[in-house]
């Protein structure tokens, strides 16, 4: 009896006296929490059931570097430009030799001068494989200014692209941005109500959403978000790696519905180049507890509260 007594007594214990728990099981905040706060360099952090509602956040409204993730506002851009009719994502653009820049992507290495591709094809290299060169043909002919202005104006004042990527020196809009942050900027909160509403159509229009969609689904990164994650898990998502800036945003197609999750670092201090560094296995480890979370009953039954 005493025994049965204390065993209660501690599980009791446990719950009341362990906030980050619920039922014995880690909450949510109780996952990621620690990854956050052992993490060598700022990070922020946003994560949203859309089905339910289930969120959390840490430093979300905090205005941090993008690297090539800002890319997922240029394309929305370009999307909004062509239902506009101001541009076709049929144009062609075509590539120069004075166009290529270093960095990710294939066109700078694979393509000729002279070689020409449709503009929805630039965008879908630019999401797929990060390209930079892409990037710029985009930047062409859409204007670097734009895609700010577009995010400003419908409530995302930190999601801004500064410059053409590598050229930030002779095409920056905002010099003491592009000192800040580099090629662009956002916030955790901010990027997944962009992704909230890209998944449920109410940007540009439902078709363009589900075709921007699938070009996110196409991210070729390995390092970050699906890194842990089990191998037939769908993922639409865009990374971003510049020297001590590690980045992933997107949305898990989980059996519970929808999860958007955007994680962002900076100053960290692990700048190597390899795919365990410290900023990438982040990435990984949040998706993956998130993922964990809502496959737990912790999960489960937090859905459940909504």
């Amino acid at each position: 009896m005493r025994t049965g007594l204390r065993t209660a007594f501690a599980l009791f214990a446990l719950i009341t006296l362990c906030p980050l728990c619920l039922g014995g099981e880690p909450t949510l905040e109780g996952r990621l929490a620690p990854l956050a706060k052992d993490h060598k360099g700022k990070i922020a952090i946003a994560v949203k059931h859309l089905k339910y509602g289930t969120s959390y956040y840490f430093q979300a409204d905090e205005p941090m570097p993008t690297a090539s993730l800002i890319k997922v506002a240029v394309m929305i851009e370009a999307y909004q430009q062509a239902a506009e009719g101001k541009i076709k994502l049929t144009d062609s653009v075509t590539l120069h030799d004075a166009d290529k820049v270093p960095g990710s992507g294939i066109l700078t290495e694979h393509f000729s001068d002279g070689a020409s591709i449709s503009l929805r094809d630039a965008v879908r290299l630019m999401i797929a494989f990060s390209d930079n060169t892409a990037t710029n043909l985009v930047l062409d002919k859409i204007g670097i200014a734009a895609t700010g202005k577009r995010m400003e104006a419908w409530g995302y004042p930190n999601t801004r692209i500064n410059a053409k990527s590598f050229h930030g020196d002779t095409t920056s809009i905002a010099p003491d941005r592009t000192k800040r942050y580099g090629l662009g900027s956002t916030t955790a909160r901010e990027m997944v109500e962009i992704l909230e509403k890209l998944e449920t159509g109410k940007l540009v229009s439902p078709e363009a959403c589900k075709e921007m969609l699938e070009h996110l689904k196409k991210c070729n990164d390995p390092d970050k978000f699906t890194r842990f994650l089990p191998a037939k898990t769908v993922v639409a998502h865009k990374t971003g790696s510049v020297s001590d800036i590690r980045t992933d945003a997107g949305i898990l197609y989980l059996p519970s519905g929808p999860v958007a999750l955007c994680v962002l670092t900076e100053k960290n201090d692990d700048k190597t180049w390899r795919p365990d560094n410290a900023g990438n296995v982040l990435c990984a480890k949040v998706a993956k507890e998130v993922h964990d979370y809502f496959s737990s009953n912790a999960g489960t039954d937090s859905i459940k509260r909504k």
